[in-house]
């Protein structure tokens, strides 16, 4: 029995709980972080691959072949499914980019049968859709009736389940051969050097290359405590930009065929899952928290519990100057919010008395989503109806926190995911 096989019950598990379920909000699996942070913060960083991969198949009078890697409930087709052309002007309406005429198969596998089959049972009845039970750690599957992919895709953490870097190598070389001109391969790890693990930071990443994961955010923290004996434990790779590059780049070497990393994305950087719990960082924020309730309808947050006190590790010099950089910066937006609404007369439609001006010497991330916040509030602040700040004011507030950490991203894997879009071409001579 494999490692993956071995930790499958902890996905089981999960399922039965019920918060696996389809469904978003303050809690579970489909919360509203995942909804309209991590689903959306991975579109856009695979839009245009996604639109790239689509016109290489075009160009051959083909269309688009997706094979996902651990699909689980069909994650993946959903999170690619919802990438939209960006392009539109606003009376246009914006038009997605796998429509019915640009996908030809999306085939998912996993090793979970649970998640098998929740997923055939919302898309078995599309005949492009294929869901196939295979673990793919121990080798990569592609009959000769299948034919090659052109997007071989994973999500939130799947290729950490490669506990040893041989499988990971292995399975991009095969890839690698399988593929016929040209392919893209999305690998998704846990990044080493997110603060929620911040016990578990080390300068020697050979010494600790695995971590015991514990599936414990499905569950609130009184249950939590009341199931700890019972909890389930995935031991998973770390993995840190440097480490990604070298499993590429021997991929690579072994195959022959020309693999190179495209683009690297930290995906959740202070509103990991793991934040909440304070499983493997005493000083974590329950900032996730905090998030979904800026995204939830009808409710209203208290802005005072998104401002994070980032707490720096010795020894780590590179990684304080990044965090501080970004907790800086987000705080900063954070108060300067909570300054516009206790300044703005919602009576007379203004403010009271002239906001203070932006410093030209904050980061030009920060200015624009300052000015963006200050005219939303003007232009909104005096509704009557429909709650403007619970409805348009916080939510927009979320989104101006997300542009924040996505632009200010560096993908060294310092985020709950580290994703990386990996190119192979078999015209171009290895590097």
């Amino acid at each position: 029995m494999s490692k993956s096989q071995e930790q499958m019950p902890a996905y089981s598990e999960a399922v039965k709980s019920g918060l696996y379920a389809k469904k978003s909000g303050l809690v579970g699996k489909y919360d509203n972080v995942r909804k309209f942070w991590e689903d959306e913060n991975t579109r856009m960083f695979l839009r245009p691959f996604v639109q790239e991969a689509i016109n290489k198949a075009a160009a051959r009078m083909r269309r688009l072949r997706i094979l996902d890697l651990g699909c689980g409930s069909a994650d993946g087709y959903e999170l690619l499914s919802g990438i939209r052309y960006r392009d539109a002007d606003l009376h246009q309406a914006e038009v997605e980019m796998l429509s019915g005429d640009v996908l030809g198969l999306y085939k998912g596998v996993d090793l979970n049968e649970d998640l098998l089959e929740q997923a055939r049972g919302i898309y078995g009845g599309n005949p492009k859709m294929l869901f196939e039970k295979v673990d793919f750690t121990d080798g990569f599957m592609n009959s000769d009736k299948d034919g090659p992919y052109d997007l071989y895709f994973s999500s939130f953490g799947t290729f950490s389940h490669h506990n040893d870097d041989e499988s990971a190598i292995n399975l991009l070389a095969e890839i690698a051969e399988s593929t016929q001109e040209q392919s893209f391969v999305v690998c998704d790890w846990l990044g080493r050097y997110s603060y929620e693990w911040w016990n578990l930071w080390t300068n020697q990443p050979q010494e600790l290359r695995n971590m015991d994961y514990v599936v414990s955010y499905i569950y609130d923290k009184e249950e939590r405590e009341e199931k700890r004996d019972s909890l389930q434990h995935l031991n998973l790779r770390l993995m840190s930009r440097e480490e990604a590059e070298y499993i590429i780049s021997e991929a690579g070497r072994r195959s022959g065929i020309y693999i190179k990393a495209r683009k690297f994305f930290d995906r959740s950087i202070f509103t990991g899952r793991h934040m909440d719990t304070q499983e493997y960082n005493p000083h974590a924020q329950p900032l996730r928290a905090a998030m979904n309730s800026i995204h939830e309808s009808n409710l209203r947050t208290s802005l005072d519990s998104l401002i994070i006190d980032y707490v720096p590790k010795q020894g780590f010099p590179f990684l304080n100057d990044y965090y501080e950089g970004l907790q800086m910066a987000w705080n900063t937006l954070v108060k300067y919010v909570i300054e516009l609404l206790d300044l703005y007369d919602e009576e007379n439609r203004c403010y009271e008395s002239e906001p203070p001006p932006i410093p030209a010497t904050y980061p030009r991330q920060l200015r624009e989503m300052m000015g963006r916040m200050k005219m939303i509030i003007e232009a909104v602040g005096w509704l009557g109806n429909g709650l403007p700040r619970e409805n348009i004011i916080e939510p927009q507030l979320g989104y101006a926190l997300r542009y924040l950490m996505n632009s200010m991203q560096k993908g060294q894997g310092c985020g709950h995911g580290l994703v990386g879009v990996v190119e192979i071409d078999r015209s171009r001579k290895p590097e």
